[in-house]
């Protein structure tokens, strides 16, 4: 006898889909602007996060190295960064975001705001607090580098 198992009512299936929700939302309003999710949380990092080096800057976004070094590649092209060469250890590459990419965070800084606005509004203030407690608890001890994000 097989056990039945309900897609639609485990809690993992149900996250999934409240946050592709969000993400779809969020990544149309963002393609007017040229940028992706992933370029968004780069622009972030290194603009108005300050990190500097790929890595810290995969880590903060929550890709691998192979795709930051994708996404960099791209996003240089593109005019939004430049990479040049630590001045320390000319080893080192590190990452700054262009008057381009700065006007670009200017202009996605509404869409993301109002994508936010848009999820909380659905909540009270108290079930906001509760739910960012929620996902933190979720989020304790496991694997923070995702590799698909």
């Amino acid at each position: 006898m097989s056990i039945p198992y309900h897609l639609h009512e485990s809690l993992g299936y149900q996250m999934t889909v409240a946050a592709r929700i969000q993400e779809k939302r969020l990544e149309d309003r963002l393609k007017a602007l040229g940028l992706t999710r992933i370029t968004w949380c780069i622009l972030l990092a290194a603009g108005t996060e300050g990190l500097a080096h790929p890595s810290e800057i995969a880590g903060f976004v929550g890709i691998d190295r192979t795709a930051i070094s994708r996404a960099l590649r791209q996003m240089e092209d593109d005019g939004l960064i430049r990479r040049k060469a630590g001045e320390a250890d000319r080893r080192t590459t590190l990452v700054e975001v262009t008057e381009a990419g700065a006007v670009r965070v200017e202009q996605a800084i509404p869409i993301a705001q109002e994508n936010s606005r848009l999820v909380e509004a659905k909540l009270t203030e108290e079930e906001v607090a509760g739910f960012r407690r929620i996902l933190a608890k979720l989020r304790e001890g496991e694997e923070l580098s995702l590799k698909t994000f």
